[in-house]
Formats: C-alpha cells, structure tokens, sequence
C-alpha cells in the first residue's frame, strides 16, 4: 500500500543536502522549484544560507543538535538503513520535480549512490545541479533545446539501446551498458537534440546552462518562473 509522500507540492522541490552547495546555487534552484526540503545534514546548510526547510528527512545521523533545536517540528527521522537519505527524501516528495543540490558532496561513494537512486526511482523527475553539470534520468523519449557545440554525455546504469538525432555522434544501435560502451563527451549538433531508449537507466549529462531546456524537455508545460539565469545563459 502506497503511503502518503512527507512533503507534497504543486510546485517544484528544491532539495538540499550535506555537501558542498553556495547561496547562488541555492537562490538559482528556488528560482525554479521554491519548496526547500533538507536531506539530514543539509538541515544544516539551509540554515547557514538563511533558509528554513519545509522538511528535513534522514536518518538523522549528519544534522547537528543546533539544527534539531532550530527545526524541531520539522525533522522525519527514517531510522532504516537499507537507502540512503537521497532515496528516503526522493520517495517521501510528491512534486512535479526536484533539483538537487549538495547530495554527491566530496565523496565518490557518495555520489555513485545518488546516481543509482536517480535510476531507481524512474517515477521522480529529480535533475542534480552541480557546479558545471546538471544530471537527470532520461525518460524513453526526450527533445532538448541546445546549441550547437555544446558538450553532451550519457552514461548507462543498465545494458539497453538508443537512438539520436542532433548529436555529432550519433548513438543508433550501440549497445550501451557499465563496464562497457559509455557515451561521455558528445557534442551537440543541431538545434534540437532528441533521444529515445529502450529501456530504463540513462543518465544524461548536460552543461549546468542548459537547467532550463532540461526542465522544459522533462516536465511538460514547464515554462519558469521568476527565475535567475543558469550560468551560461
């Protein structure tokens, strides 16, 4: 039986967690998803920048006891440790998307796990907003407006098949899959780039510019609001 989500919004989330994240970056993703939900520790962060969460989901082992005081009412604590605190917040928000910001942090452990939540929640538009990239899940088909020489990079989860049209190199009928064929460093085209795969389990990596054309191609009708510029733009 499906259980009701902690946070639910109209609107896009912005999540934030422990690792690294900057009062522009945080000011950018609010631009566009103005709900601010904290992933434990990043409880932390959100009150160093200024800003309260609406929730802070986790197993509460990252946010300090000033960040429990400050946002008593506020804290979900999920003391199972079978998902990390990314999957427990990206599992308990019902929203159109989520932009992430902070949850790879410094570590490589760290990040390999965000990017298999990415692929193991198929049903949650969440794009990651780096500090040059923005990665996200890509649906079955996809049109992305880009500019032309523009890098582009797809990383498969999973084994599975694509097709392109818009980049230099085109993907038609390569057998993608980890520990093999990989897709980084592409370039862009054409004006509109569009993909369609096989099956679940493609990471798409574009340019942090390129936020905006990701959000139109993932969430339909998206067209921002208020919303300060991505670099690059």
């Amino acid at each position: 039986m499906m259980t009701e989500p902690i946070v639910e919004s109209t609107e896009g989330v912005t999540l934030v967690a422990g690792g690294p994240v900057t009062r522009r970056d945080l000011a950018l993703a609010l631009a566009r998803a103005p709900h601010l939900v904290a992933a434990d520790g990043g409880g932390d962060t959100a009150l160093r920048l200024g800003h309260m969460p609406r929730a802070v989901i986790g197993d509460m082992d990252s946010l300090s006891s000033e960040g429990r005081t400050a946002l008593a009412g506020r804290v979900h604590h999920l003391a199972e440790q079978e998902s990390t605190d990314f999957d427990k917040c990206l599992r308990n928000i019902r929203a159109p998307f989520v932009l992430a910001l902070g949850v790879a942090g410094a570590r490589i452990d760290h990040g390999l796990a965000v990017m298999n939540g990415l692929v193991k929640r198929p049903d949650v538009t969440c794009l990651l907003v780096g500090p040059e990239d923005v990665v996200f899940h890509a649906p079955p088909e996809l049109r992305l407006r880009m500019r032309a020489g523009e890098r582009f990079s797809l990383f498969p989860m999973a084994p599975l098949r694509g097709t392109s049209q818009g980049l230099r190199w085109p993907i038609d009928e390569i057998p993608f899959a980890p520990g093999g064929r990989i897709g980084t460093s592409n370039i862009v085209s054409a004006p509109e780039v569009r993909l369609a795969f096989d099956g679940p389990g493609m990471l798409v990596i574009l340019p942090r510019a390129r936020l905006d054309s990701a959000l139109r191609g993932l969430v339909p009708g998206w067209a921002g609001r208020g919303r300060t510029a991505a670099r690059g733009e």
